[in-house]
């Protein structure tokens, strides 16, 4: 997994406390520059998986180049839902949230909010 990736909080609630569940929505960089988007409760290993080739379909084709940027989630549902918006974004807006660390407007349009960065 690359080191350089962000780590973000995302969708819904307020209290800390609720970071603390294990579920995120990430973003890959894949062969041909495409952008993947997934949610796991364990990014390393569901990285790994991709690029060992047993991970999703479309991994198993377009195999991960790095990791972009990570997205923590309270609970299941949430990262479904923010996976689910963030998929409706083309590859060139997925890798503009990865960039942008003003654009908090945008980043709430998606369900989703940041909190401090860690690598």
């Amino acid at each position: 997994m690359n080191g350089a990736a962000r780590h973000r909080a995302s969708p819904c609630g307020s209290s800390a406390e609720r970071w603390r569940v294990g579920w995120f929505v990430y973003l890959l960089e894949c062969r041909g520059g495409c952008v993947y988007t997934g949610f796991a409760t364990d990014v390393a290993a569901r990285y790994a998986a991709h690029a060992a080739g047993r991970g999703a379909r479309y991994t198993r084709a377009n195999p991960p180049l790095r990791l972009l940027a990570v997205f923590a989630c309270p609970d299941r549902g949430s990262a479904s839902r923010a996976e689910a918006a963030l998929k409706r974004l083309d590859a060139a807006q997925k890798r503009a949230l990865c960039v942008t660390t003003e654009d908090e407007a945008g980043l709430a349009a998606l369900g989703l909010r940041r909190t401090a960065h860690s690598s």
